[in-house]
C-alpha cells in the first residue's frame, strides 16, 4: 500500500511539472509603469485600460520606455496597435551608455511600420547599422499587420539567432552577435508634421520567458530567408541553400594579386577576421595592388561586407579579365563602386552621379537616397544570372541591367571603357578586391553559385 502510494505521489509531481508550461514573468503589470524608466525623448507614456499608450510629440527625438532589467536569451511577446502615420518598435538587446553618443538608445529594434512600405516585424538597428532585416526579404510576412487593431508579436532571440513573428507569422530571421544582452524598451518615433502629434501606439500582454528556451523555441521555418552577419561564418541554412566562403577570414586561400601570381606582399593584412587595405597614396593599385578570385565565376549570387574610412575609394569587381590591363591601374571589369560620398572627389564626377556608392562605376548611377550605414559594416551584394546582373546595399536593390544587348553596347561606348574590347559581355571572369590607396576593410565575403 505504501508502495503504492508513493508511486502516486510520483505520478501526481510529474504530472504537476509537466502541466506548469513556460514560466512566463510579466514586464508590465497592467496598473502603473514600474519597472520602466523613460530615455532620450519628453514623449508622454500613460496606462489606460490595461495598456501602455505612448503619444507622439513634436519637438523631441525619439523616446522610449525601457525596462530596468535587462535581458539576454530569451522569448518576448506582446500585443501592440498603433495609429495609421505613427512608426514606432520595440527596443531589445538594446543599451543606453553615457559613451556612445551622449547616453542615446542603440541596439535592435522590431519594427512597427503602419504605412505602404510594411515592415512591420523587420530587424532595425537603432542608431546603429540601421536595417539588418527589411521585409522585402519576406513579402509573406509584408501581410501579417492588421491596421487599426491589435496585433500580436514575438521575438526569439536565442544565442546569435534572432527570430520575429506577428500575428503567427514568421518575418525576420538573423544571425547577430553584436549586442548580446540588453534592456527592451517602446518607441514613440520622432514626427515632423504638426497633424501626427497626439496620435498613439499601444502595448499590452508584455510577457517574457528566459528558462529552458530550447524547449520552448518555435522550428526553424526554411520559406523565410535567413540573413547571417555573424562575419565570415556559414550557417547551416546557408550551406544547404549552396552558399561557401569565398574568403576564410584567416588566410589568403583561394585569392591572388590581379597582377601576380601570388598574393601581394605589401598593402594587405588580416587583421582580427577583416581583410584591410593599408592607407598609401589615394592612388589606383599603386602599392599592394587589386586581388582575385583565382577562379572566375559564371553566375552567382556575391555577398560582401565592407567598412571604409572617411574619404575611402575602393571597389568590387566582377567579370574580371587580368589580361586586359597590365599596365598602370587597376584590372578591368564591371565594378560595383565603394565610395565616401560625401568627402570623395569621385562622387562629382563622371555622369550623374554614375561614380558613387553601389553604382555600376562610370554606367549606371545608384540612388541618391541608398542605405549606407556610415561608421559600420555595409553589405554589397552582386546578383549575375546570365546576362542580368543587379546591385544590392544592405538589403535594397540600388541598380539593376542587361548585358550583351544593344542598349549596354551603346552605354559602354560613352564611358571610360569603351577602348575595352567585349567589356561587360563575357561569359566568366574573376572577382576583384580593389586597392585604391585608401584604407578599407572586408569581411563575410561569400558566394552562392547558380546554374
Amino acid at each position: 500500500m505504501k508502495k503504492n502510494s508513493l508511486l502516486i505521489l510520483v505520478m501526481t509531481a510529474l504530472l504537476v511539472s509537466c502541466s506548469q508550461g513556460p514560466k512566463w514573468q510579466e514586464l508590465f503589470n497592467g496598473k502603473d509603469l514600474q519597472g520602466w524608466e523613460k530615455l532620450n525623448g519628453t514623449a508622454e507614456y500613460k496606462v489606460e485600460d490595461n495598456a501602455i499608450i505612448g503619444i507622439s510629440q513634436m519637438n523631441t527625438p525619439n523616446t522610449f520606455l525601457a525596462t530596468t532589467e535587462k535581458y539576454d536569451d530569451f522569448i518576448l511577446e506582446f500585443e501592440f496597435k498603433v495609429d495609421d502615420g505613427l512608426n514606432s518598435g520595440v527596443q531589445f538587446r538594446s543599451n543606453s551608455l553615457p559613451d556612445y553618443r551622449d547616453g542615446r538608445v542603440h541596439g535592435y529594434q522590431f519594427e512597427i511600420d503602419p504605412s505602404d512600405r510594411a515592415w512591420t516585424g523587420g530587424i532595425y538597428d537603432e542608431a546603429r547599422r540601421g536595417w539588418l532585416y527589411p521585409m522585402n526579404y519576406n513579402p509573406e510576412g509584408m501581410k501579417a499587420f492588421k491596421h487599426s487593431e491589435w496585433n500580436s508579436a514575438r521575438i526569439e532571440a536565442i544565442g546569435n539567432s534572432i527570430r520575429t513573428w506577428v500575428n503567427g507569422v514568421p518575418c525576420a530571421n538573423i544571425l547577430d552577435d553584436t549586442t548580446p544582452s540588453g534592456f527592451i524598451a517602446l518607441q514613440v518615433h520622432s514626427i515632423g508634421k504638426a497633424e501626427l502629434e497626439g496620435k498613439t501606439v499601444a502595448w499590452r500582454n508584455i510577457r517574457i520567458l528566459t528558462d529552458e528556451l530550447d524547449k520552448y523555441k518555435t522550428a526553424d521555418d526554411e520559406n523565410v530567408m535567413q540573413i547571417n552577419q555573424v562575419a565570415n561564418t556559414i550557417s547551416d541554412r546557408e550551406a544547404a541553400d549552396g552558399w561557401k566562403l569565398l574568403w576564410d577570414g584567416k588566410t589568403t586561400e583561394g585569392w591572388r594579386g590581379a597582377k601576380r601570381d601570388d598574393f601581394p606582399d605589401l598593402g594587405w593584412s588580416i587583421d582580427n577576421g577583416m581583410l584591410k587595405v593599408h592607407k598609401s597614396d589615394g592612388g589606383e593599385s599603386t602599392n599592394g595592388g587589386d586581388i582575385v578570385t583565382t577562379r572566375p565565376y559564371k553566375n552567382f549570387m556575391l555577398k560582401v561586407d565592407f567598412k571604409i574610412t572617411e574619404g575611402a575609394n575602393s571597389g568590387i569587381k566582377y567579370f574580371v579579365d587580368t589580361n586586359l590591363n597590365k599596365g598602370e591601374g587597376s584590372a578591368i571589369g564591371c565594378e560595383f563602386q565603394i565610395l565616401d560620398d560625401q568627402n570623395h572627389p569621385d562622387a562629382k564626377m563622371g555622369t550623374n552621379g554614375n561614380r558613387t556608392l553601389g553604382s555600376l562605376y562610370d554606367l549606371i548611377p545608384a540612388p541618391q537616397d541608398k542605405p549606407f550605414r556610415k561608421g559600420f559594416f555595409n553589405t554589397a551584394m552582386v546578383v549575375v544570372e546570365g546576362n542580368h546582373v543587379e546591385h544590392w546595399l544592405n538589403g535594397v536593390k540600388i541598380v539593376e541591367y542587361d548585358r550583351n544587348s544593344d542598349a549596354w553596347n551603346k552605354l559602354v561606348q560613352t564611358s571610360k571603357y569603351k577602348n575595352w574590347p567585349n567589356f561587360g559581355n563575357a561569359e566568366e571572369g574573376l572577382i576583384l578586391l580593389q586597392d585604391h590607396g585608401d584604407e578599407v576593410w572586408f569581411q563575410n565575403v561569400k558566394i552562392k553559385e547558380l546554374d
